[in-house]
């Protein structure tokens, strides 16, 4: 099962979280059938996500959006304070050589463009902040955002590494690090050169990465809990969704296709409606 591990150092002055993404990255992965370099693209964001709304609380959703200039288009993931994240990429037919070491790199399939992160607290207004890509390879990205939107300096590390010759996930996973208010420069400094010289991510277990961040410095684990690809579609809302058409437009399903059949973007699940709902959907029209 995949899971979260939030610390905070015994001093205060920072927080770090170790995150294995491994059966969501490949969730995500088997649903949509990506091929290698939009399964990474698309994984690297679904674990931003789930970074993003490991700070929340509650029952705030995050969108995180990668929009760029180059063939991947559009990536889109959405989480919770839960743990849970659903996504797709536009393009999910992406598959490029990889470097010599293994690694796959995104960033000039993705291009140039914008990170955008949008916080829906459940209030009447929700929160949106947008930077530039930097690097469109995701984790430098985020980093960038938190000390531009969320004035936070901060390290990111995103990783999805594949099977050697093929699509199927091998580890996905992540960290943060962020220096609270009370850190100074100089322990900041000091941080910088532990997350620089850490092994690559794809070497580490998530009960390694943590004591790779804090090098000598002390912390506690503050928490642990799950990850997952969970997506929260259903019939009954995709029903509003036909319903919210209108007549003419329903009509012509029943007359052109005897029914329709809606596919969710975000896990590829089919829901299929038959001539009678379809009927039953003019009849409730019929009655406003």
């Amino acid at each position: 099962m995949d899971k979260l591990i939030k610390s905070i150092s015994d001093n205060g002055h920072f927080r770090a979280f170790a995150l294995d993404s491994t059966e969501t990255v490949a969730e995500a992965q088997r649903r949509h059938e990506t091929m290698a370099s939009s399964t990474v693209a698309l994984g690297r964001t679904l674990i931003a996500a789930q970074i993003l709304g490991a700070l929340e609380k509650g029952d705030a959703k995050i969108t995180v959006k990668v929009i760029g200039d180059g063939p991947m288009g559009l990536i889109l993931a959405v989480s919770d304070a839960s743990g849970n994240v659903k996504g797709y990429v536009k393009n999910p037919d992406l598959d490029y050589q990889r470097t010599s070491t293994g690694e796959i790199l995104v960033g000039e399939l993705i291009g140039n463009g914008q990170l955008i992160v949008i916080k829906d607290m459940g209030l009447r207004t929700t929160y949106t902040g947008q930077v530039d890509l930097i690097s469109a390879e995701i984790g430098e990205d985020l980093a960038w955002y938190f000390l531009q939107s969320e004035q936070t300096p901060s390290s990111v590390g995103v990783s999805v590494i594949l099977e050697e010759n093929a699509d199927s996930v091998k580890s996905a996973g992540g960290f943060l690090l962020q220096a609270l208010p009370e850190a100074t420069d100089e322990e900041i400094a000091q941080m910088e050169k532990q997350i620089k010289a850490m092994p690559a991510l794809s070497e580490l277990t998530i009960d390694q990465i943590l004591p790779a961040i804090y090098g000598n410095l002390t912390y506690k684990i503050l928490e642990e809990s799950p990850l997952a690809f969970y997506c929260d579609c259903s019939k009954s809302r995709f029903r509003e969704g036909i319903r919210s058409l209108g007549p003419a437009e329903i009509t012509a399903m029943i007359e052109e296709n005897h029914g329709a059949e809606v596919v969710c973007q975000f896990c590829g699940r089919a829901y299929h409606f038959t001539e009678v709902e379809l009927n039953d959907l003019l009849l409730e029209k019929s009655d406003l």
